[in-house]
């Protein structure tokens, strides 16, 4: 396989477990890629030949992106929604209907050129690596065809039937279709299953007995918890061991001394708080109750229409209290280990060659420079995208 070595690099964000400080950073690096792998990282004076060079120029290379919670399978648009919510109508979960109406009337070649679309977006924005949900077709046929549709772009595909409760039915009547036919439609097709334990969507018995079927059909556990107020949702996901629970806006001091004592990750989501108006998670008082903390886009058509990390890094640090290096540990190594993942997030031997070069000196510019377009080159596998 051909090597390349990608040399001048002003800083390399390794964010090597064993590293003096959080991000493993080496200054005035070098890293080979072989293959689809890192084989090596270093300083830039000890870097082995290899068959192509790449220079850096001074700038900072980081590992890719890793966005662990998204929402990118739909059709139609909200953005007379979020118009209103500006204008000072508070954000609901009930808005989702609106999305599931045109998500059921949408073609497959239809949702997929818009999936399609959307994961351009987030590669050029650095994304490497992606998870995606259902969540937007409510009925047994549209579920299992939108994780179809979303397979087509990453492995880590999340069954999410319980969103809301579509009209027409009870909460219980849906809950025995999505731990039923729909969960075993959709399983195959999934890697993950995901609740909505929220007022208005799913309540803490319901999101368990979905949870628990989905174990039971041998996929692994997440959660959307305390987004719109406190409630069970994050002691749910402790009690049964979950892998990650997201959004982890309103928390008590119970929840967080939960989440402390478990190996759960509080995803972060604050293009959501953005987006709506609401207040922001205290992600400083997680980190310093030793809770681990990763930040992801929550990219859907109604409480959040961003696909970029590089403003969820900036807003992590400017509103919820994170350092710029927590920021980006959070959305790369400790979002990477939310997906249950070790070869991606992080720059070391033996790692997937999932790069981010940056067109600044240091990782800081990505808070440093809101809103400016940073991302220089994204390669997946070793490859340029």
């Amino acid at each position: 396989m051909t090597t390349t070595v990608i040399t001048h690099i002003g800083e390399l964000v390794t964010n090597a477990p064993d590293a003096h400080d959080l991000l493993g950073t080496i200054r005035d690096a070098a890293l080979v890629v072989d293959g689809t792998t890192v084989a090596w990282v270093g300083a830039a004076v000890d870097a082995p030949d290899a068959d192509q060079m790449v220079d850096a120029g001074g700038r900072a290379l980081l590992p890719g992106f890793v966005d662990s919670h998204s929402h990118l399978v739909f059709a139609g648009d909200r953005g007379e929604e979020f118009a209103a919510r500006m204008a000072g109508r508070p954000y609901a979960a009930g808005g989702i209907r609106t999305t599931v109406a045109a998500t059921q009337a949408a073609t497959d070649e239809q949702l997929t050129s818009h999936v399609a679309r959307l994961v351009a977006e987030m590669r050029r924005q650095g994304t490497t690596t992606l998870e995606i949900k259902s969540g937007y077709g409510l009925t047994v046929q549209d579920e299992a065809r939108s994780l179809a549709v979303a397979r087509q772009f990453t492995e880590e595909t999340t069954f999410l039937g319980a969103h809301v409760v579509p009209d027409g039915t009870t909460p219980e009547e849906y809950v025995a279709l999505v731990t039923g036919p729909m969960l075993e439609a959709c399983a195959p097709h999934a890697r993950w299953i995901d609740a909505f334990c929220e007022v208005g969507a799913f309540d803490e018995d319901q999101a368990r007995a979905v949870l628990v079927a989905g174990r039971a059909a041998g996929l692994k556990g997440r959660l959307h918890a305390n987004q719109l107020g406190e409630g069970p949702g994050v002691r749910l996901g402790v009690e049964l061991g979950l892998t990650a629970v997201d959004h982890c806006t309103h928390l008590s001091d119970a929840d967080v001394a939960a989440l402390a004592d478990s190996g759960t990750i509080a995803t972060l989501l604050p293009g959501v708080e953005f987006s709506t108006r609401q207040p922001y998670p205290d992600a400083r008082a997680l980190l310093d109750a030793g809770v681990r903390v990763a930040l992801a886009t929550d990219c859907n058509p109604g409480s959040c229409f961003t696909s970029s990390i590089p403003l969820c890094i900036a807003l992590a640090v400017r509103e919820m209290g994170m350092t710029p290096a927590e920021a980006l540990h959070a959305a790369t190594a400790t979002a990477a280990a939310a997906l249950e993942r070790s070869d991606v997030g992080r720059l070391v031997p033996g790692a997937r060659a999932d790069l981010v070069m940056l067109d600044a000196p240091s990782h800081l510019h990505l808070a440093y420079r809101p809103g400016v377009p940073l991302v220089a080159g994204t390669w997946v596998g070793g490859r340029p995208v």
